[in-house]
Parts: structure tokens; sequence; C-alpha cells
């Protein structure tokens, strides 16, 4: 039997959609709108039963059904509303949006606090988290991509976050005592000097110009050029070199707090909450992503990032990222992984550390410079992410609840992005 290719599989599973699925619900649901539709193709595609545990023959009062409450969460994120209060105003008065969920009536629509508290017990369990890596590694895993974009975006949250205690203050110098109050008494008498040795060289002999071997600048006058650089040790990205996957994910700071970043006309932008570190790859397919705290800079991800991203992705050649990434540990893992690292030269006076020539900036080549136009990819998902997929209204706090809201984000977008490049979008 041969195997299909994933634009193959995609074109039979629109086609499936389009001639048996679509006509059954019109003749039950009428006439489906565009977002009705967008969202049975992606409650479809997405395997989110799987993940939901089932409460039946558990003692005590049942809860409801996580199971439509799931999938009413994935309609937030496709139809774009903002509150979940605005999303149980539609499932009252849109009797397509209500059956789809799994609510025959509305009286069966349960109470916003439930709502509550069943996406507090999905974020705890990272339900969104494991669906989109179970449709990443069903339609991903054996497919061959050229790039993976690596990049952030900033995740605005409406929560206090603890402020920095402040320094305790330096002790002061003591104060010279004034000599009329120092007391008389006396004086021990003066050491003698001590005996000069004889090969102490003279005062007046000229000292050789120059500095010593391994001061700043003194690889100038070694033969040879520059020294090879070794990669600083001691750091958090020489510790996740030898760490695994869940303790550099357990080792990133994911507390809300401030950051900054400059845009793109050099000015200094500043926010309260998170970050969203995504890789993508080509077809702007988010492949992983991982939330940290604002504060923490894009190179501290970038190893855990293509380690989760090539346990999902059997196949993928080149790692496009900007000068945030610039560090030697970086290329070194990524090479290690079997792929080639095209990292931008830093534009602020850095030199290449592993340039030939000392005093020169690296350059791309032809190939590199043509490759690394790809990455803008990462942004734009990040645009729709944000514009689109609810990921510009947070609502919630907490680490994992805001990783969760994200997620049900990325999943919509995962299965948007799946469909156009099958072509039935």
């Amino acid at each position: 039997m041969m195997k299909l290719s994933l634009r193959e599989q995609l074109t039979q599973f629109g086609h499936l959609l389009q001639s048996a699925l679509f006509p059954v619900l019109e003749m039950q649901l009428g006439e489906l709108t565009e977002s009705a539709r967008r969202l049975v193709a992606t409650l479809e595609m997405i395997p989110l039963t799987r993940f939901i545990p089932s409460s039946r023959g558990w003692m005590g009062r049942p809860s409801k059904d996580r199971d439509a409450i799931a999938r009413a969460f994935v309609a937030k994120a496709v139809y774009g509303f903002s509150l979940t209060r605005q999303l149980l105003e539609a499932l009252q008065r849109d009797a397509q949006l209500r059956r789809i969920c799994g609510w025959e009536e509305a009286r069966q629509v349960p109470h916003e606090s439930t709502f509550s508290r069943a996406f507090e017990e999905f974020a705890q369990m990272e339900l969104p988290q494991f669906v989109h890596e179970a449709l990443i590694r069903e339609t991903q895993k054996d497919r061959v991509i050229g790039h993976v974009a690596r990049d952030s975006t900033a995740i605005e949250a409406r929560e206090r976050y603890p402020e920095t205690p402040d320094k305790p203050d330096k002790p002061e110098p003591a104060k010279a005592i004034p000599p009329q109050e120092v007391l008389f008494e006396l004086a021990p008498a003066p050491p003698s000097p001590p005996a000069v040795a004889a090969e102490t060289p003279a005062l007046n002999v000229p000292r050789k110009r120059g500095r010593k071997p391994g001061q700043r600048g003194s690889h100038k006058r070694w033969k040879g050029g520059k020294p090879p650089r070794k990669a600083p040790a001691g750091t958090r990205l020489a510790r996740q070199r030898t760490m695994s996957l869940p303790e550099m994910l357990a080792d990133l700071p994911q507390d809300c707090n401030m950051g900054a970043k400059k845009n793109s006309k050099g000015n200094d932008q500043y926010w309260r909450g998170y970050k969203l570190h995504l890789d993508v790859a080509d077809g702007q397919i988010p492949i992983s992503a991982v939330l940290t705290s604002a504060s923490v800079h894009d190179s501290q991800v970038a190893i855990p990032l293509m380690t989760m991203s090539t346990q999902r992705v059997n196949y993928y050649c080149y790692d496009l990222m900007d000068s945030a990434y610039d560090a030697q540990h970086i290329t070194e893992h990524s090479r290690g992984l079997g792929h080639v690292p095209i990292v931008d030269p830093p534009t602020r006076g850095r030199k290449d550390k592993n340039s030939i020539l000392p005093n020169t900036q690296r350059q791309f080549s032809w190939a590199e410079a043509d490759r690394y136009k790809e990455r803008t990819m990462v942004e734009r998902v990040n645009a729709r992410l944000k514009d689109e997929f609810g990921g510009r209204n947070v609502r919630v706090r907490g680490a994992a609840k805001v990783m969760a809201h994200l997620m049900f984000g990325v999943l919509a977008l995962t299965v948007d992005q799946l469909l156009r490049l099958g072509g039935k979008l």
C-alpha cells in the first residue's frame, strides 16, 4: 500500500468533509456558516476526546460533560471570542454552535462558574498542549521540513507580579577622628625597613612594551591570529546541554513580570506578563511552544525548543534565528541534532566569535541570505495568533491558565494552516 503525502492526506480529508460530513450536518442543523465549517473541520482533525478523562462510574455528584466544554473552548478560539461570557451568550442563541459542541438545548449549557472550573482542570492537566503535540506527530512526523523558524512574542497579562526587593543599603564608611580628639599615648617604634634582596632589579631598567600574553588585545601580537574561543561554562545554556527536556523546561522562570524589547524602529517597549516562544515549520505550522516570564531572554529557550521540535518531527534541515540567538552553545547544539543553524549576524558592533580574521563581522552567504528570508513566517504566525485566535485578549491569571488559553488558539491556528496547505480554505 502506497503511503500518502501530507498534502494528499489533507486533500482526502477535505474531500470527505465536503462530500460526506457537511451535507449530513446541514440536513440536521441547516446551512452551515463559514465559522461553523471551520469549527467542524477543527474538531474532526484534532484528537480532543483522547486526552479528556471520563468521570462515569466515579462516586459522588457527576460532573458536567467535560468533552462538550473542551469543544466549546476550541470554538472560542475559532470564533475569536475575547471572553467566556461571549461564548456562553453565543451558545444560548446559536443552535448550530450549541449542537456542534454537544448540547441539544440551551438549558443544558453549564454555568459560567462550571466553565471556569473545567478550564482550570484543562490547564493543570495541560490538555491543549497534549492535543497539539499529538496533532503534530500525526501530521508532521514523517514530513521532510526544510526550515524551522524560531522567535518569541510578548503576551500582556492582567495580574500583579512580585516586586524585586530593594537592595540593602551599603554601610557608611567610618568617619575620621579629628587630630585634637586623639588621646595622647606612646607611639610604637617604627618598623625597620625590610632587607632588599640581591636579585631585585634596578628601578631604572626600562620596561618591555606591550601587553602580557593572555591580556585583552595581546592576540594581535601572537602568531597565527586570534586563539580559538571556548563557549562559556556555568551559564544556563551550558547546563541545558546536559539536561533532559523536562529539566530544561522546569529550569525556566514562568512567573509574571516586566519585559522589555526594541521594536523595528529601535525604541524600547515594555509590557507586563509573559513571553510565548514558538517553533514554526514551512507552511506556517506551529511545531512547539513554550511559555516563560517576560524577562527571560530569547536565547534561554532556544535549546529546549529545538529539542522539543526534534522529538516531534523526524526530518528538518535548517534552524532560522535572529541575532538574539547568536550564542556558541545554541549553534553547537543545533549541529549536534543534525540541523544547520542560520543565525542573523549581530549589527551593533559585536564581532564574530568564530571569525578567521580578527575585527571582522560575519556576513551571510547568498544561499544563507535567501534561506533566512523564510524566518518571517514565525512573525506572521505570531500576528495571526494575536489578531484572530485570542492571543491579544488574555483574561486569565497564572502561567498554567495563560498557556492553556494560548494553546487553544495555537491548536485552532495549526488546523487552519493545515487546511490552507491542503487547499481547503
